[in-house]
């Protein structure tokens, strides 16, 4: 048993469903005769509601209901979405405004929802949207992460959320006071839009005398637990299914003011109701990633050893408080505050802000991308202020391998690490020896290319318990029965070879079911990089329990002491007797006694410590002086991620992560105007990455195995946006260094860089 870092790849199973067209997402199995519904948006950032004349809109062709916030509220149901919220330096909690599920007599953001429209077809949804008569009388937008007017909710009267903070800020200060050197810089990282390939979407319908929300999400008990507690329903009357999901980076793990509404509708109604965003819809609608300004500040002795670290961030809620909106850029930001570096004092200071624009949460990474961001380029800048090359920089400061488990200044272990190794490792792989006559070949050319390196460290979250079922069909075969849900990171693969590999039984007679709230008790969901730690350990605490329950049965059929029987992962086998089943064998070995009791296995386990994935990116960036377009040209990563289970799924996890990383740096640009009216809102006007914009991206793990869990593996499902927007924003600086612009930020589109060099050429002159 517990055979780990095997390192072989196995192709993904469910591959073949999702290319040949037969992946079951939730706008392909709504039932049959569902009403769909259509909701009708505020068009205006903030406004007080006159009128709402829902009238015409009720007597329309096809319209069997429509909603606003009054019919919730008179419904009984608590329509106050719930978000988490952080404590104040002063020891107060951070504000907590309600957030309705349909606006509640203000609007504040363009794209919140107010009425939604239940009819026989989606095109009559529309038609009678067309007829709703919105009253409003508008107030000025506020959009900056500053103090003042106007004043979004009476609980922030100057739009002030929360005021938090970490560490131990004298010492900072005095360590700043005894430094020899102090650099600072003003980072800005901005806001980007998910847009995963399936938009959000749901269906409700009645299940005789229970009711069932499918959803397009990353976990179901989240949302049980949420509607159970609006409606006032024993929980044992909803079922929460997420079928095939296609994407959620974060952004799909909350729940949203549509699925409330779809599943009030199916109750008055007795009958389905579907709802499925469009692509304009979900960039008005879904939560939105980033967006904050930080201010960094380091200080070194005369050897240029870190000191001290300060950071002053001022980050964006958007109009409300999201699920995790308050958390994201305090808490999770501080995990990897100080990162790979042996700093002895830190000082972390958050202010979020309301604005009228839709909510900011969790988006891949969840605040650790954008700590790893702000920290990275600020080493970078030391680096060039100080006059000493950044991978030296790095490695003076790099905790030493002597010094693990480490205890940071904000209350993290990190358990074990070797990031000297892992670096001279990038180096090697990204063939550093050669860009200096790369450089020199594109600069005769008219072309500028840039270096960046980003060293990352991030923290796996989530709930550390997760539970697994392992049931043996009548056909034969094994069901594992999970609590995580995969978004296309290939569970189905994983999980199945992980249960092969501790028991024997055939990959392919084991089948993966998740994502159902009656079928298995409880789970986690996916986020935060933990899905595949936390489920192979449970699932080895199931094979344990499997174990234990056969010994005794198998031991009588095969005239043995329990004791001399054995599993050797594969068979149970003892001296004396010729018998050498396998699990399937003895399934039926016990089915044919009458033993059902042995036919299903669970345990839940927790994982004892976190891990901490860490790895270097290495980007190479070319520019076009002429036009401003920057390409990235080479992108080389080494990841420790301890213990790989399959490197394929690794590796793929990275890619994805590298590109957004590179979308979010170089082509994606989110654009709010003075009345928040979001500019950006379809493929026309918010550009993603495309093939020709990424470059093939090297992959190379450098493994360190982790002492937080019995596998020794590190998550990777985040690591991948956590190490390369700074790498791609230090490679575009360098580009741009020499060409006297000292201070370049993300996006960096052909027009912000055009403009940079020709302003700095101007200023030349």
């Amino acid at each position: 048993m517990e055979k780990f870092g095997k390192s072989q790849s196995v192709l993904r199973v469910e591959d073949l469903r999702f290319l040949t067209g037969q992946g079951r997402y939730v706008d392909d199995i709504a039932p049959e005769g569902a009403l769909f519904a259509v909701v009708f948006r505020s068009p205006v950032a903030h406004a007080d509601i006159v009128s709402l004349d829902l009238d015409d809109a009720r007597a329309a062709p096809g319209v069997h209901l429509v909603l606003c916030e009054a019919d919730l509220q008179a419904a009984g149901i608590d329509t106050a979405i719930p978000g988490a919220v952080v404590k104040n330096r002063d020891g107060s909690n951070g504000a907590a405004p309600r957030r309705p599920v349909l606006a509640d007599g203000r609007v504040r953001y363009v794209g919140e929802p107010v009425a939604v429209i239940i009819a026989e077809t989606p095109e009559q949804g529309r038609d009678a949207a067309e007829l709703i008569v919105f009253e409003y009388d508008e107030r000025e937008a506020k959009l900056d992460l500053a103090p003042g007017v106007p004043t979004l909710h009476d609980l922030a009267p100057d739009n002030r959320a929360f005021d938090w903070g970490i560490g131990d800020q004298e010492a900072t200060q005095a360590a700043f006071a005894n430094a020899a050197h102090h650099i600072s810089l003003e980072i800005a990282d901005n806001r980007v839009i998910a847009n995963s390939m399936e938009p959000r979407g749901c269906y409700a319908e009645p299940e005789g005398d229970r009711w069932h929300l499918a959803f397009t999400g990353q976990g179901v008990w989240h949302m049980k637990d949420k509607l159970a507690k609006a409606f006032d329903l024993d929980p044992e009357a909803i079922r929460v299914t997420n079928p095939d999901i296609g994407g959620g980076f974060g952004m799909k793990s909350m729940a949203y003011p549509e699925y409330y509404a779809v599943f009030h509708a199916a109750r008055v109604l007795g009958r389905a109701v579907r709802w499925m965003s469009d692509r304009s819809e979900a960039m008005l609608s879904d939560n939105g990633g980033r967006d904050l300004i930080s201010q960094a500040e380091l200080a070194f002795d005369a050897d240029y050893r870190i000191t001290g670290y300060r950071v002053s961030t001022r980050c964006n809620l958007g109009a409300y408080n999201s699920q995790f909106g308050q958390p994201i850029q305090t808490q999770l930001f501080s995990r990897v505050l100080t990162g790979v570096y042996d700093i002895p004092a830190t000082w972390l200071q958050v202010e979020g802000y309301y604005t009228n624009t839709v909510q900011v949460d969790a988006y891949r990474g969840a605040g650790r991308p954008e700590a790893i961001y702000v920290l990275e380029r600020a080493m970078d800048r030391a680096a060039r202020d100080l006059g000493i090359d950044p991978w030296e920089l790095r490695r003076r400061n790099f905790i030493p391998t002597d010094r693990f488990p480490y205890a940071t200044p904000t209350g993290e272990t990190y358990d074990v690490g070797d990031f000297q190794r892992v670096l001279t490792r990038l180096g090697t792989e990204a063939d550093c020896a050669g860009f200096a006559a790369r450089k020199a070949a594109d600069a005769a050319r008219g072309l500028l290319r840039g270096q960046g390196l980003c060293y990352y460290i991030e923290s796996i979250l989530g709930d550390p318990s997760e539970g697994a079922k392992v049931v043996f069909e009548d056909d034969g075969t094994a069901t594992i029965y999970v609590g995580t849900q995969s978004n296309g990171q290939g569970h189905e693969t994983v999980y199945a070879k992980f249960l092969s590999d501790q028991t024997g039984i055939p990959a392919d007679r084991i089948q993966v079911v998740q994502g159902d709230s009656d079928r298995i008790a409880k789970g986690g969901g996916t986020g935060g990089s933990r899905s595949v730690t936390v489920q192979t350990n449970a699932t080895l605490a199931t094979v344990s329990v499997m174990i234990d329950a056969f010994r005794p049965f198998l031991a009588e059929q095969m005239g043995v002491s329990p004791e001399d029987l054995e599993f050797d992962d594969e068979t149970f086998r003892a001296s004396g007797s010729n018998l050498t089943p396998t699990f399937l064998e003895a399934a039926e070995m016990a089915r044919a006694a009458g033993r059902t009791d042995l036919l299903t296995h669970e345990a839940r386990a927790t994982l004892p410590a976190r891990s901490f994935p860490n790895g270097a990116h290495l980007a190479e960036v070319v520019i076009d002086p002429a036009t401003g377009v920057t390409r990235v040209d080479r992108y080389t990563v080494v990841d420790d991620f301890g213990n790989l289970i399959n490197p394929m799924l690794a590796k793929g996890q990275v890619h994805g992560g590298v590109v957004q990383g590179i979308g979010q740096a170089i082509t994606e640009h989110v654009v709010y105007d003075a009345d928040g009216q979001l500019l950006s809102a379809s493929f026309m006007d918010y550009a993603i990455p495309r093939a020709a914009d990424v470059p093939m991206i090297g992959f190379t793990s450098e493994p360190v195995p982790s002492t937080a869990n019995p596998m020794g593996m590190k998550g990777c499902g985040e690591a991948g946006t956590v190490g390369s927007m700074a790498a791609v924003a230090n490679a575009v600086q360098d580009a741009l260094w020499d060409h006297g612009v000292r201070q370049a930020d993300m996006p960096f589109t052909p027009l912000r860089v055009w403009s940079l060099l020709a302003e700095h050429a101007v200023a030349a002159e």
